[in-house]
């Protein structure tokens, strides 16, 4: 007789595959729980979810892969809580729901992560917390939070240094933010391009913490318009707000999630665009404005949604404009987006190797503390591959070698 799970919830069935965002007859499907009528495969899964019977061994295993949970949530006696993700600072309504569970489970992933960063440093006696974590209230003027930024970035530096592409600002930007203590991931998906989180579900996730405080940054999302979200994310350390965000929006700030949204957009566009170093629009009130905001986007190496952003701040862009253009913008990389993944699958296997990739999605500081802590034997192989999120056989390749490098393409 095929051995079954004994002592499973059935409320925890129907809870894992809610929130993995399946129907039954999805599910029933992804399952292998098949049938000549779609329906009736999905009745076989109800019963589980009913109690009505048990899923065998292999069913659990195959439901525990599916719907991307441990095994042992499924022998809890209730459904657990939501996952903390701190503060939710996207726009309502903007959010495809069907994508939610994937950032959800990308989100427990990055906390797990944070969790066992944290306690490897509270177990180093030379490690300090970080007094800038929630030093910057959002009731600051503008300029000045944007020059605190600034001067802790060294901004000035990099304008002087005229660097040629956003894609090299943006590897410049992330090197001062994590030389302030702050680990930069970069993260669009589940470890597969079949759960690519675009732009559209969320741009960053902050986590303020004043010993390992954590920047995740999609990168799913433009070259230039991920130069503006490592400051963007940077801001909401300082605020010491956690939580998840999305691109700047027109929308009047009604709450306090969304009125430290606010602030964190104009501090970041503030410190890329200082008021005072911005040409004067000529056609503030057309979208005509597009070719001078191009303009100055290809001059700074940032996107131009940030530029008519800016734009749109500093009262010299027409608020239905603003919403009009960045509508454009965000289609128009879309498209354009399809276009370079299917160039990338044409070149598929010439590009940067698996670990290089991963070296340069994981950052310097995550990568050299994992390699100090396994050699020092305070970190096992397998705690290991779960903050750098690979297999415990992969971790030694991983490592191994030059401590991280940076590709010159990404694959999806």
């Amino acid at each position: 007789m095929t051995p079954r799970a004994e002592n499973i919830n059935p409320l925890i069935l129907k809870w894992a595959r809610e929130t993995a965002g399946m129907s039954l007859e999805e599910a029933a499907v992804r399952l292998g729980f098949t049938s000549r009528a779609r329906r009736a495969s999905a009745a076989r899964l109800e019963a589980l979810e009913r109690g009505e019977s048990s899923p065998t061994r292999n069913q659990l295993l195959k439901i525990a892969a599916t719907y991307r949970r441990p095994l042992t949530a499924f022998y809890r006696t209730a459904p657990p809580v939501l996952g903390n993700r701190g503060e939710d600072f996207r726009s309502i309504g903007r959010v495809p729901d069907k994508s939610e569970p994937l950032l959800d489970a990308l989100l427990r992933a990055t906390r797990v992560r944070q969790d066992m960063v944290r306690s490897l440093l509270e177990d180093d006696e030379d490690v300090e917390s970080l007094s800038f974590v929630g030093s910057l209230p959002i009731t600051e003027p503008i300029a000045d939070a944007a020059r605190t930024i600034r001067i802790a970035l060294r901004i000035d530096e990099i304008r002087s240094a005229r660097v040629a592409s956003a894609a090299e600002q943006f590897a410049t930007l992330r090197e001062r933010v994590e030389a302030l203590g702050v680990f930069v991931l970069l993260i669009g998906n589940l470890g597969s391009h079949h759960t690519n989180l675009d732009e559209r579900v969320f741009r960053g996730f902050a986590i303020a913490d004043q010993v390992a405080p954590f920047i995740v940054i999609n990168d799913q999302d433009a070259a230039a318009a991920q130069t503006f979200t490592p400051i963007h994310e940077l801001v909401h350390v300082y605020a010491g707000s956690t939580g998840v965000s999305a691109a700047p929006t027109a929308v009047p700030p009604r709450t306090h999630p969304a009125r430290v949204e606010r602030f964190c957009n104009d501090v970041a566009s503030e410190v890329l665009l200082p008021h005072n170093s911005l040409p004067r629009l000529r056609q503030g009130h057309t979208v005509d404005a597009a070719d001078q905001i191009s303009e100055v986007a290809a001059g700074r190496n940032v996107s131009e949604s940030m530029v008519a952003y800016r734009y749109w701040r500093t009262g010299e862009l027409d608020p239905e404009v603003y919403r009009r253009l960045a509508a454009a913008y965000a289609a128009r990389w879309q498209t354009a987006r399809a276009r370079c993944r299917e160039v990338r699958q044409e070149a598929a296997g010439s590009g940067p190797s698996f670990y290089t990739v991963r070296k340069h999605r994981l950052g310097r500081p995550l990568i050299s503390l994992v390699k100090r802590s396994l050699r020092a034997n305070e970190l096992t192989h397998t705690k290991a591959a779960l903050i750098l999120g690979v297999k415990p056989s992969s971790v030694e390749p991983l490592l191994g070698g030059s401590v991280i490098g940076r590709p010159q393409s990404q694959s999806g």
